[in-house]
């Protein structure tokens, strides 16, 4: 076999491995259905502290394995969603939320996109509006200077 190939197979080997060990979710003890669907909506609408852009739901770093535990003892002690939630704001900030509430502190990421989309709608009809000035006068100017058929080469 060549090197090359050897060095292919025992990487792909590596890599599979790791694929082998990864962990899966742990299953919660759930009374019935709804409380497991209704667990399954929260961890969806919180973010894991540590990872990016990864719900608790998703993520499989131990804290938010911790914290879907957290939230499944909060909920069976009878803590509503919105109880649940204010806990882990107070914990860990509006970082914590899918979907942050509209304060000071939020407006630009709420509006931002849409400021920058009206901002470049406004950039594109500048750039329109001179073309189409300058297409305007441009034939005005070079009927001006166009030469003659009066025999002048010049």
């Amino acid at each position: 076999m060549r090197p090359g190939l050897l060095r292919v197979i025992f990487m792909a080997l590596l890599w599979f491995g790791g694929v082998v060990h990864a962990q899966a979710i742990e299953p919660m003890p759930f009374a019935n259905h709804a409380q497991e669907l209704r667990f399954q909506h929260l961890t969806q609408q919180l973010r894991c502290p540590m990872c990016q852009n990864e719900t608790l739901a998703d993520s499989n770093a131990p804290i938010a394995r911790d914290l879907r535990n957290q939230i499944f003892q909060m909920m069976q002690q009878g803590r509503s969603d919105d109880e649940i939630k204010q806990y882990l704001v107070a914990r860990y900030s509006n970082f914590v939320l899918y979907d942050p509430p509209l304060t000071s502190g939020t407006w630009l990421l709420w509006f931002g996109p849409l400021l920058i989309l009206l901002g470049g709608a406004g950039a594109v009809l500048v750039v329109i509006r001179k073309r189409n000035r300058g297409a305007a006068v441009a034939p005005e100017a070079s009927t001006d200077h166009a030469p003659t058929d009066h025999g002048d080469d010049w």
